[in-house]
């Protein structure tokens, strides 16, 4: 727990210590901009609030897998902002007479955080689209009709009526008995032979007529020589 602490404390020391730089930095170039007073303040907070917002909606469309194109582009602007003031103070140029295209630039900021700083906090929010769960799609009957589901051991009533099934036909009439060749008989009679040695009952005819692959007509036929 301590050694965490420790490398949470590190990493907020070393956070600290390089976000006073950059804010340092950032005044630094601004005042020499011709931003005076409070104005020269405000850039780097405003530099810095604009790279983190950037960073954070990047992040989340990321995790919920869309695409994050504007607002890694804003948080490049800020960084090249931010990154740009640092490298201006390492002697690559002269605050005491600092160019135009420079002034021109701090001058415009606030006009280009203004426009992406709102756009990073009111973008709209896709919401991500609730699973189906299996409770509600077995309440939807497949012809409309609602039902009720209690649970895994309950029945599922629909609420629409059912078809009522179809009557069932009259059972065929018996074929008559056909005779069947000598060598067929004694088949039949061996199988039935087998069937009681195993089971030590009668074998059903039906059976039989199934274990030598005949029609169903054949039943009677098969059933007169068990």
């Amino acid at each position: 727990m301590r050694a965490h602490l420790a490398r949470v404390d590190a990493v907020i020391v070393q956070a600290v210590i390089a976000g006073a730089l950059s804010f340092s930095h950032l005044h630094d170039v601004a005042a020499a901009a011709g931003q005076d007073g409070w104005k020269a303040w405000a850039y780097p907070v405003s530099v810095d609030l604009l790279l983190v917002a950037a960073w954070r909606r990047m992040r989340q469309l990321q995790r919920a897998g869309q695409a994050a194109g504007g607002p890694r582009l804003w948080f490049l602007v800020a960084l090249a902002a931010s990154l740009g003031a640092n490298v201006a103070t390492a002697g690559l140029l002269d605050l005491d007479d600092v160019p135009a295209w420079l002034r021109v630039t701090v001058a415009g900021w606030p006009a280009v955080a203004f426009f992406g700083g709102p756009l990073l906090a009111h973008a709209p929010h896709t919401p991500e689209e609730p699973a189906a769960s299996p409770a509600t799609d077995a309440a939807t009957a497949p012809d409309g009709g609602s039902c009720d589901v209690e649970g895994p051991d309950h029945k599922v009533p629909y609420s629409a009526d059912p078809e009522p099934a179809p009557e069932p036909s009259a059972a065929p009439a018996t074929a008559p008995a056909v005779a069947l060749p000598p060598a067929l008989v004694d088949r039949v009679r061996a199988l039935a032979e087998e069937h009681r040695l195993a089971t030590g009952r009668l074998a059903d005819p039906d059976a039989i007529r199934i274990r030598l692959g005949l029609p169903p007509s054949m039943t009677a036929s098969v059933a007169a020589h068990l």
